[in-house]
Parts: C-alpha cells; sequence; structure tokens
C-alpha cells in the first residue's frame, strides 16, 4: 500500500524518518510516496486533505482531529527547546502586546504559545520561517517568532531574546512543550493506521541505534547549516518522546489543548486524539 508521507527538510524530521523512506526498517508492506515542505505548508496539505502520514504542529491539530489521529511515535516534546521571542533592541515582555510580530505561520504551536501567553496581540504577520529574522533586523517588524535552527544562531546576528516561550509554558504549567506530532488520516483503515505506528516507531529506534546511517539524508537538506548547528538540533527535538509520548507526552499535549480551550483560542475536542 502507497501512502503519503509529509515532513519538513529540518534536521530532527529527516533524521527520523530516514529509516522508514529508505526501507532500513521493516515497513510492513507500506510503501511511502514523500512530500518534504515547511511545517505550515504541511499544515495546509492537512487542512485540504491531501496527505495520508504527515508532520503536523500541534497547534494545526487541534483544528484536525476529525481527519487525524495522533501516532505515539515522532512527536518533538521537550523541555528548553521552545520558540523565542526575540528583537533588535531590547525590549521587556510586558511591553510584547504592543509590538509588531512577525511569526512563522498562523497555524504552527509557535503561534499558538505566543497566544496563550499574550492573548492581547494584535499585530501580527506571517513569514517563512527562516525570513523571520531578516524582517528584524530591518525595522520591518518589531520582534519576531523564531523556531528551528534559528534559535542557534539569532544571537550571531546581534539579535536579543525578549522571551523564550519555551521557558514560559515550563514555569506556569511544569509539563514539557509539545511543538509537533506525526499523524494519520482516520480514512484509513484501522490495522494500516497501527501500521504506521509501528514503523514510525521502528524508524526513530534505528535512527537512536545508527545515528551515522542518516547523516547523509540529513545533510543533504542541510547544506548551508553547520555540523555543530545541525547536531544541536537534532538533540534539542528528538529524545524519549519522539520515541514514544508516554503518560507524561499525552498530559502535555492536553494541558496545551485545554489552556487555548479556555481561551476561545481552538475548538473544544470532541473526539479522542490518540492512537489508543
Amino acid at each position: 500500500m502507497n501512502l503519503t508521507l509529509g515532513f519538513s527538510t529540518c534536521p530532527n524530521d529527516t533524521f527520523i524518518f530516514d529509516a522508514m523512506v529508505h526501507n532500513r526498517v521493516d515497513t510492513e508492506g507500506l510503501t511511502f510516496e514523500t512530500v518534504m515542505a515547511d511545517v505550515e505548508e504541511l499544515n495546509r496539505l492537512a487542512f485540504a486533505g491531501e496527505i495520508d502520514i504527515t508532520k503536523l504542529s500541534y497547534a494545526a491539530y487541534a483544528q484536525l482531529t476529525s481527519q487525524y489521529v495522533l501516532l505515539d511515535a515522532g512527536s518533538a516534546l521537550g523541555r528548553n527547546n521552545g520558540p523565542l521571542l526575540i528583537s533588535k533592541t531590547k525590549i521587556y515582555p510586558d511591553e510584547v502586546p504592543n509590538l509588531r510580530i512577525a511569526i512563522p505561520g498562523e497555524h504552527t504551536t509557535a503561534n499558538l504559545l505566543l497566544s496563550v501567553a499574550y492573548p492581547s496581540v494584535k499585530e501580527k504577520k506571517e513569514y517563512l520561517f527562516s525570513d523571520i529574522e531578516e524582517v528584524v533586523l530591518s525595522g520591518e517588524m518589531d520582534a519576531g517568532l523564531i523556531i528551528h535552527e534559528n534559535r542557534f544562531t539569532y544571537q550571531k546576528r546581534g539579535l536579543k531574546k525578549i522571551l523564550d516561550l519555551g521557558e514560559y509554558w515550563e514555569e506556569t504549567t511544569g509539563s514539557p512543550i509539545p511543538l509537533g506530532g506525526i499523524v494519520v488520516n482516520r480514512n484509513l483503515p484501522r490495522e494500516v493506521q497501527e501500521k504506521v505506528n509501528r514503523v514510525m516507531k521502528r524508524s526513530v529506534e534505528y535512527a537512536y541505534e545508527q545515528p551515522d546511517a542518516s547523516y547523509p539524508f540529513v545533510k543533504l537538506y542541510a547544506q548551508e547549516m553547520e555540523e555543530s548547528v545541525m547536531r544541536s538540533h537534532i538533540d534539542l527535538y528528538v529524545n524519549e518522546f519522539t520515541r514514544n509520548l508516554g503518560d507524561e507526552g499525552k498530559q502535555a499535549v492536553r494541558t496545551l489543548y485545554s489552556k487555548a480551550e479556555d481561551l476561545g483560542i481552538i475548538p473544544k475536542m470532541e473526539r479522542s486524539i490518540f492512537l489508543d
């Protein structure tokens, strides 16, 4: 059975998907047509129902629970790995509601976390995540919400941190921060959904056991990234929650959604979101 499979070119994604797309693990007869794109483009494809399995921001998934179910393996959760709000000049956190903020997409978890922390922010504008530093440096926007590898490089460009939204989340909830997960279309037969879950888990475990095997694939899509940044990226976003969400990971996702529901940012969850 051939399925469309979406993930980003970021090192943490290419690292964990390498084994399943290159047949390094048992795929139980499944084959994959890969779609590699920025997370906001993957979100768009999922909203259009055009993809079977995909990486999805937890913010986008909150709108898509009737179409997709969340796998146990493949998620990006953790501590000290959240999005950063940065600026060109020194700005204090209490000034944030009055800023013009560049965001990496309406349906990114970064934007959801910003909305939870600062529900009164009125001026946001979407940019490709890799362009955000530039629009802040140019003065086009007062601040930017950065994700992915930019959190390792912003200081080299003279930018300053206003707030680490990951730290904010952890301090206020005590939970790891949910960023993105892997979902499978609910219209697929249950046995196929379970196969996908098992294959994803094998792929993650292979990446842990044979980390050098994925290096050529990771490097192919991170050509302009320093190797130290690439490896730091993987170390930050791939962890035990990527192997299996577990009870702690699932509770963190529930906490995020509960807070967003209370603020009216996302609709109330009406069905189970986990592949139990």
